[in-house]
């Protein structure tokens, strides 16, 4: 099976994000952010099939959503899939922001409040704002357990 979780690009998730905002300020028309969006998703690697069940399925998405974690050399690393392309590119969004981070910058880092001053949450339906603050509060959980583990 090829490793299917995310490998940060960027050293940091302020890097990250500082990158996507980048990106994003390319394009003035929000249908080319969308088609950026849906290129991110396309760029995930392929999450395993026998992931695609209930214990990994992130509740509360519009869309289908599984979420993988583990815990490498102190680092938390994610992997991510959807039934749908733009679901998927605001998935890799966020993986590109937490994969490879420690737990404690993952609770330093607010994806949400990000994604908020990129305006991004003020273009999407209800629904898929509701499911991109699910899929950090699940990430966000997975980071405080793997911090609560190792302070043990």
């Amino acid at each position: 099976m090829t490793d299917p979780f995310v490998h940060p690009r960027e050293p940091t998730a302020d890097a990250a994000t500082a990158a996507i905002a980048e990106e994003f300020g390319f394009f003035d028309d929000w249908m080319d952010r969308y088609g950026l969006v849906i290129d991110w998703g396309r760029s995930l690697p392929p999450f395993p099939p026998e992931w695609q069940d209930d214990a990994h399925k992130v509740e509360g998405c519009q869309s289908q959503v599984w979420l993988a974690s583990e815990l490498r050399e102190g680092r938390l690393h994610l992997a991510a899939g959807s039934d749908a392309a733009i679901v998927a590119g605001l998935v890799a969004m966020l993986l590109r922001i937490y994969s490879g981070r420690t737990p404690e910058e993952v609770l330093a880092t607010d994806a949400g409040a990000f994604l908020k001053d990129l305006d991004l949450i003020g273009n999407l339906s209800a629904n898929r704002g509701n499911g991109i603050a699910a899929m950090i509060a699940r990430i966000r959980g997975i980071a405080t357990h793997a911090a609560a583990t190792a302070s043990r």
